[in-house]
């Protein structure tokens, strides 16, 4: 006869005190289950030899100007303040005249790629490393349903988002971490934790939120110490749940959702102990943190190194809550601070990445969820609108064919024109470099076969080194 509690199992677990509630839901330590269901991030194989075996992200949330940073266009100097010709701008906005780029581009390394002053650092010491993609383009002009799409291969339903499919693809190397893992300093940015879900798939796949503009453990990562119980006190506490939960699983189908919930409460208190050495930046030599920088960027990248060598499978980096690059209008100043906070430490950030013997395995994106208009939104020219029809974005490491411009946009830099490359093309070029068929990375919902890229995509053989 089963236990009679005077409180429901959800209750029980709700009033657990081992921390961290909800927080990256990994696996469980118990030994006598099988182990598809004890560990579902334990370390799989992929459908073919991967090139990488980690993801960063590094989300310029907003939609940092092509034409300003990696996309140079010399026609808008001649065009600039004048309407541009009938035919070469066609968007679903009222728009201005023609706006140049306030900043420089030059040439840099050996492959002799443009980049603008804003990124002189990155392209002064990568950019023979780095896959430049200029013709990106996305399906509609708004900021949500662009960021689905860019995280999760769907702007409109729930879908797991890629660092959830890789997750599941891949498993994680370390146990006592999330394998997936978000930094957003300030708070969630636009529509928030959708950015990172994990929607069908199981909840041990989903993304671990830190808001980074904190530097103490307790603040980055909520309830990370239990400070009413002891580490003992705490792990008879989950074996107390775990009888229970055996006696609930003779009697019910499998419960996703009580899975990921004790899933959570296991990752949490063999967190406790490891989180608190791996956030902590401190233990880095004075050499290593001066290349990093003092800003909150810097900080997140090294990090993000530490998490890497600790076996983390994804890490997505955001540049702040809302929408930082989203800049209508005082574009110059507030793309130069951006940039600025970036630069210097992406460059260092590679730089350690390969000092170390990380960089090979290890593929970065960088990139917002579209670019902006070659165009003004303001008569007094000094902003962009949303554009989708043509953006770039970067890859580098983990196998990419760096020092290289892929594609192009026309002779303004507002559509994609040559060699097209769809959210979903991205997607399935950066699954085969994790050693995945993308068309074969699926999950059984709903009487269908799910996969990242929905029934589109197909791999850019030419990125691939």
């Amino acid at each position: 006869m089963s236990p009679q509690l005077p409180f429901s199992r959800r209750e029980l677990l709700g009033r657990c005190g081992t921390g961290l509630g909800m927080l990256g839901l990994a696996s469980m330590l118990a030994e006598s289950a099988p182990a598809d269901v004890i560990s579902p991030l334990a370390p799989k194989r992929s459908h073919f030899e991967a090139r990488a075996k980690h993801v960063v992200h590094l989300f310029m949330n907003g939609g940092p100007s092509q034409v300003d940073t990696f996309d140079p266009k010399t026609k808008l100097s001649e065009w600039h303040g004048k309407q541009l010709p009938a035919g070469n701008l066609r968007t679903e906005r009222k728009t201005g005249a023609a706006m140049r780029s306030p900043f420089e581009f030059r040439r840099y390394g050996k492959s002799g790629v443009e980049v603008s002053d804003l990124f002189w650092q990155t392209a002064l010491h990568h950019i023979d490393d780095m896959a430049i993609i200029r013709s990106m383009y996305a399906d509609v002009p708004n900021h949500e349903p662009s960021l689905m799409l860019m995280n999760c291969g769907d702007g409109r339903l729930p879908r797991p988002s890629f660092g959830s499919w890789v997750n599941y693809g891949l498993g994680s190397e370390n146990q006592n971490l999330p394998g997936f893992i978000v930094m957003c300093p300030g708070g969630y940015p636009i529509v928030s934790t959708q950015n990172w879900r994990s929607a069908f798939l199981p909840g041990a796949y989903q993304g671990t939120y830190l808001d980074t503009q904190h530097t103490q453990v307790d603040k980055l990562i909520a309830n990370i110490r239990n400070s009413r119980l002891s580490l003992d006190e705490q792990r008879r506490q989950l074996d107390f749940v775990r009888k229970l939960n055996d006696e609930h699983k003779s009697q019910r189908p499998e419960d996703a959702a009580l899975e990921a919930r004790i899933q959570s409460f296991e990752l949490a208190f063999r967190m406790q102990t490891e989180a608190a050495d791996v956030f902590d930046i401190s233990k880095e030599p004075e050499h290593v943190r001066r290349m990093y920088g003092d800003g909150t960027h810097g900080r997140q990248l090294l990090i993000t190194r530490r998490l890497i060598e600790r076996g983390v499978r994804f890490i997505q980096i955001w540049s702040g809550a809302g929408q930082p690059w989203d800049n209508h209008d005082g574009l110059e100043a507030q793309h130069k601070k951006l940039a600025a906070d970036w630069d210097g430490p992406i460059a260092a950030f590679m730089t350690d990445l390969k000092q170390r013997g990380l960089f090979d395995e290890t593929l970065i994106q960088w990139g917002g969820e579209f670019g902006r208009t070659p165009v003004a939104e303001l008569p007094a020219l000094n902003g962009r609108d949303h554009n989708h029809y043509g953006f770039t974005c970067w890859l580098a490491g983990g196998g990419v064919r760096g020092g290289q411009v892929y594609g192009a946009t026309d002779e303004f830099g507002f559509q994609a024109v040559e060699k097209p490359v769809h959210v979903h093309d991205l997607h399935a070029t950066m699954l085969r470099l994790l050693g995945f068929d993308h068309e074969r990375l699926t999950y059984r919902y709903a009487g269908r076969d799910f996969r990242l890229t929905d029934v589109h995509g197909r791999v850019i053989d030419e990125l691939i080194a």
